[in-house]
């Protein structure tokens, strides 16, 4: 829970005598925010002493919000999810819990419109911020090395015992989060349908999980990532019949029984979707299978987040950016792969993170986290664990598994 922000007696009298000047204006602000609230409700506690109900004309998630300083709310219209981090960490506003609040934008997106969006000036200060983090060849390395490379004694303290940093599926809330990420991995493997002795290339192998199942299976894999720290990792295992480099997935040669790939595709970039894809198909047998898991965002904002740059991409994955599934899709049909059985799971994702987040506050309040990590940063991870899984829970994000098979 955040904590309080307290005030001097003078400080509180000269914002109430302020307030009552500028109050109408962002109470404007909160009349759109409460006209596009079709499901769900936001119940607000006002720096005027007001409260406020947001929404409640439909069942949904309901958040508690304290604004402690006005400024929250102009953060929140002129720089979107920025700009509410940014409030949120300077102490503008706070809640007890704030997955519903993030469930709350993703749930009513299209009816809030452009009401938590970036605008103009802070898009393109954003965006050319963005542009020089692009995924070309050393870009890629260096954008994957800012979120994976923190540290393996990092990562180690708040993930479950396989270390696999992607979405679990569960059978039922009681599973452990390991058993429900072992699922996840035998399903993938499961797609390929590789037998003993065949080879899977591994796209983005994390700190290893899948490629220890395909070798368990007698599959040799060859397994790549850009991030010394997950390199240096899976190597130490000395896995059977598996091989791991730092190599860019566009620099692969060979051919290989099947692919897989798990939520690596969100470090492409738009613009280098087709050369993935391309690289797929091109390293596929004739018949071949890629089982890919993958996180994208609903069709209905995918132009206006691509257009921008949201808090993750600014502040946790440089270069990041989330699917637009059915633009995806038309692109891996014109590389010659068919897209088949489809499987999304969403909420499991918001599970998996939700556990995540206890894990990590766990590791926080123990001081097993390292110790150049400081109370700031991980603050920001919290939020980042929150704003994730408000996401999912409110259904404009999903995560999915599909096979595509070469032709």
């Amino acid at each position: 829970m955040d904590a309080p922000v307290r005030q001097s007696p003078a400080s509180r009298s000269h914002n109430w005598r302020l307030s009552g000047v500028i109050a109408p204006l962002f109470h404007r602000i909160l009349d759109r925010v409460d006209a596009g609230l079709e499901a769900g409700a936001i119940e607000a506690e006002l720096p005027d002493g007001s409260r406020r109900l947001l929404g409640g004309r439909s069942e949904g998630p309901v958040a508690i919000v304290a604004v402690h300083r006005w400024r929250a709310l102009w953060r929140l219209v002129s720089a979107g999810s920025i700009g509410w981090y940014e409030g949120w960490e300077a102490g503008d506003w706070s809640s007890p819990d704030l997955v519903p609040i993030f469930d709350l934008f993703m749930r009513n997106r299209v009816a809030l419109g452009d009401t938590a969006r970036a605008k103009r000036g802070a898009k393109i200060a954003a965006r050319v911020f963005h542009a020089i983090r692009r995924n070309d060849r050393r870009g890629a390395r260096r954008n994957i090395a800012a979120h994976y490379d923190l540290g393996n004694d990092f990562y180690r303290e708040w993930l479950d015992e396989t270390l696999t940093y992607s979405s679990a599926i569960f059978a039922d809330g009681s599973e452990s989060l390991a058993d429900a990420q072992q699922r996840k991995l035998d399903a993938i493997l499961d797609r390929t349908r590789v037998k003993a002795g065949e080879r899977v290339l591994e796209i983005g192998c994390g700190w290893g999980s899948f490629a220890a199942t395909a070798a368990a299976a007698g599959v040799h894999v060859d397994a790549l990532t850009l991030s010394t720290e997950q390199r240096d990792h899976v190597a130490a295992r000395a896995l059977p019949d598996a091989a791991v480099s730092l190599t860019d997935y566009r620099d692969v040669t060979g051919t290989y029984d099947a692919v897989a790939s798990i939520e690596m595709v969100e470090a492409v970039g738009q613009a280098y979707w087709p050369v993935y894809l391309q690289t797929i198909a091109r390293v596929l047998k004739p018949g071949g299978r890629a089982a890919i898991q993958y996180i994208s965002i609903a069709d209905d904002v995918f132009d206006a987040y691509a257009g921008s740059v949201d808090f993750i991409q600014r502040y946790v994955f440089p270069g990041g950016l989330l699917i637009c599934e059915s633009r995806f899709r038309r692109l891996a049909e014109a590389s010659g792969l068919e897209w088949q059985e489809h499987h999304a799971f969403g909420l499991d994702y918001a599970e998996t993170l939700r556990r995540w987040r206890v894990s990590f506050d766990s590791a926080a309040q123990e001081g097993r986290l390292p110790p150049r990590f400081d109370a700031r940063f991980q603050r920001l991870w919290r939020f980042y664990l929150m704003y994730c899984e408000g996401g999912f829970r409110g259904g404009g994000i999903d995560v999915a598994q599909v096979t595509l098979v070469k032709r």
